[in-house]
């Protein structure tokens, strides 16, 4: 498999075997083949694998906490890379890149997230920060503390982003009535809130898009 992988690229393995070798690295002398099997057979996909807890990964028998921890080094690194194409230019016109990053980061998450993807006043990324998590349809939002924490990093404007666990990224009553509430609160401080977007399995909602902002 390494030399299949070192000629061919990773385009010349099914998903399972991709798994496997990774498994086979932190539990050697075994047959990772029915573990790796198993493993997307319960989570669905290769992004909800990598995307699930370590408790989640934890429970499953037969997966050591080693090599749950090579798939959470796998997601973070993934991740890394994604963020890293996000950086160092400004957000608006390097969209794509920002969306493929928080597609990866959030889609295939189980509770709900609320990140907030600070800018500064040339619209290049200074923090991305996870604000709040929750349940499976809701994440605790304060306005006040996205504002006081824009103003702590001197950030100019924001572009809130958050996960539908249940796969439509259609915005809720309660997301059109959240969004307002950080717009207003911004406002008075100087604080600019480009857009909010809503990931999803099936793809993602952007209120600007919708013209709800």
């Amino acid at each position: 498999m390494r030399a299949r992988l070192l000629e061919g690229g990773g385009d010349a393995f099914l998903d399972y075997e991709l798994l496997e070798y990774v498994l086979g690295l932190a539990i050697p002398r075994r047959d990772t083949k029915p573990l790796a099997k198993s493993l997307l057979r319960e989570f669905g996909s290769f992004p909800a694998l990598l995307a699930a807890s370590p408790a989640e990964l934890q429970r499953i028998d037969g997966l050591t906490e080693g090599a749950a921890a090579a798939l959470k080094f796998i997601e973070a690194a993934s991740l890394r890379s994604l963020r890293a194409a996000a950086l160092d230019r400004p957000v608006l016109s390097g969209w794509q890149a920002l969306s493929e990053y928080l597609h990866a980061a959030m889609a295939h998450r189980s509770a709900e997230e609320f990140r907030v993807i600070f800018l500064n006043n040339r619209n290049i990324l200074m923090r991305d920060e996870v604000m709040s998590s929750g349940t499976v349809n809701a994440a605790p939002v304060y306005p006040r503390e996205i504002v006081k924490r824009a103003l702590d990093l001197s950030a100019s404007a924001v572009v809130l982003v958050h996960n539908h666990p249940s796969g439509d990224p259609s915005p809720s009553r309660d997301d059109i009535a959240m969004t307002k509430a950080i717009v207003e609160a911004g406002r008075h401080l100087g604080l600019a809130v480009h857009d909010h977007v809503i990931i999803s399995k099936t793809g993602h909602a952007s209120f600007r898009a919708l013209g709800l902002l």
